[in-house]
């Protein structure tokens, strides 16, 4: 469905990307990792047309996505969970859930039976939740979208223990529902265990990608690349 070819990008004159290639099937959840600094982030960006693409290229059913701007990225089914959360914080959770929603399957009522804690809220401005409620509101959000295809950037960072359990249970319903997610987050046992193939980073560069099952066979991989 996605597929990310050699994709080179970086902020301003400052290059960031060096050939980054993965690839998300339908219904397919797919790991995005690497240490700190390595490129994930601006990978997620330039996905999404809010950084350039300068060389390779970005295509989802094979049409290419390079210099297309992010509101027509979102349009063509790709649903942004950001790395910090970025809630409208003057609006209430039920306005935060409207101000992105299309037409489909994942409307309010159905957001809130996943979330049970913004259906308490439902009413409350989205700057006075907790960091755990607004990440909950953050996915509800991109979910409304209808996406085909769930992006999100460190998905429980900074979140409490409980919190990240929920969060997970979450993206584990969703996967169960088919419905395609690309992860980036720091929880590497949680992501062994829901994700069908992994893709490691290293200094803007693809080094690594295979199947839960081939990361397990290869226990050196993780220790080199993400300092294990």
């Amino acid at each position: 469905m996605l597929e990310l070819r050699d994709v080179r990008s970086g902020y301003g004159q400052i290059p960031v990307l060096f050939g980054v290639s993965l690839a998300v099937g339908e219904g397919e959840m797919v790991a995005l990792l690497g240490r700190n600094g390595m490129g994930k982030t601006t990978t997620i960006r330039t996905l999404m047309g809010i950084l350039p693409v300068r060389g390779g290229s970005i295509t989802l059913d094979g049409t290419s996505l390079a210099g297309a701007r992010p509101f027509r990225i979102a349009r063509r089914g790709l649903g942004l969970v950001p790395e910090g959360r970025q809630v409208f914080p003057t609006l209430s959770v039920t306005e935060n859930l409207l101000a992105t929603a299309r037409p489909g399957p994942w409307n309010a009522a159905r957001i809130f039976a996943l979330f049970p804690r913004l259906l308490e809220r439902r009413s409350q401005r989205a700057g006075l939740l907790s960091g755990g409620e607004q990440q909950m509101l953050a996915i509800g959000r991109a979910l409304a979208t209808n996406p085909r295809l769930l992006i999100l950037d460190e998905a429980t960072e900074g979140l409490a223990p409980l919190i990240r359990v929920e969060i997970w249970a979450c993206l584990e319903k969703l996967r169960g529902e088919r419905l395609a997610i690309l992860v980036i987050d720091k929880n590497i046992d949680a992501l062994r265990r829901l994700a069908d193939r992994h893709v490691i980073i290293e200094k803007g560069v693809t080094v690594w990608s295979g199947s839960s099952a081939a990361l397990a066979a290869a226990p050196e991989v993780l220790p080199r690349y993400l300092h294990l």
